[in-house]
């Protein structure tokens, strides 16, 4: 069965899509066979991964069968965002909601090793949904004082999912991002980041994803790092990251 790995964090410009664009398409360059689950109504990842405007998620959720909405990239396999998502919170209120993704992968989750699910920037019916779907999650932190505001919070949403709807789901580690090495206050955040990663009991990746302009390069031309950029610095970094990933699973 799969490992499903939801990429989390509430507060935007942490590198979320980027992080699960890099663990997806670095696995399939592994291959590992990965599918993205884009659960974010602003559809970034699925407009890098260059999916038709069709049906995804949210006819997923709907009822209608994953297997017949997953596209086949380029660059993988992709059950993409569609603008329908938007009104999930108000739409999905019927009892067991919080189960719609994991019940929808569960009859195609045995054709992959690893099925990586990007959530929205907010603590809603979606990231819920991606959450109880999880085996487990990434948090990406930037090197930056607003980065830690919002942790207490989600460690709080992560509990109430495992309490009621998954109690196995675990934090696979707080991922640092958009890291500058050089700068004094970075490296003086980096550290507060983990006293806080102690404080809750979460572990800390040892890589961080080194600040660099390939990323945003690579999203632009809808291509992967691995592909555009293989010698770059984020790339090594995510390369070096899926290392930690994969020994995880022994």
């Amino acid at each position: 069965m799969a490992r499903i790995t939801t990429i989390i964090n509430q507060k935007g410009g942490v590198g979320k899509t980027s992080t699960a664009h890099a663990l997806a398409t670095g696995l399939n360059h592994r291959n590992y066979k990965a599918l993205v689950v884009d659960a974010d109504p602003q559809g970034n990842l699925s407009y890098i991964m260059q999916t038709e405007a069709a049906k995804g998620v949210y006819e997923a959720m709907k009822g209608t069968p994953a297997a017949d909405l997953i596209q086949h990239t380029g660059q993988g396999d992709v059950l993409a965002s569609t603008p329908a998502l938007i009104g999930a919170d108000l739409e999905f209120t019927q009892t067991g909601r919080e189960y719609l993704i994991k019940d929808a992968l569960e009859p195609v989750k045995s054709k992959y090793s690893h099925i990586i699910i990007d959530s929205p920037p907010t603590l809603g019916i979606m990231t819920i949904n991606a959450l109880t779907a999880s085996t487990d999650i990434i948090i990406p932190m930037g090197a930056d004082i607003f980065s830690l505001q919002g942790l207490g919070q989600l460690y709080e949403t992560i509990g109430r999912v495992k309490r009621y709807c998954n109690p196995n789901l675990k934090i696979a580690g707080l991922l640092i991002t958009r890291y500058a090495r050089r700068a004094v206050l970075t490296r003086d955040l980096t550290e507060v980041i983990g006293d806080k990663a102690q404080q809750i009991s979460a572990p800390i990746y040892k890589t961080q994803i080194r600040e660099g302009i390939a990323v945003k390069e690579a999203q632009t031309m809808q291509t992967s790092l691995f592909d555009s950029h293989p010698k770059a610095n984020p790339t090594a970094d995510y390369n070096a990251l899926i290392d930690e990933y994969l020994k995880q699973e022994d």
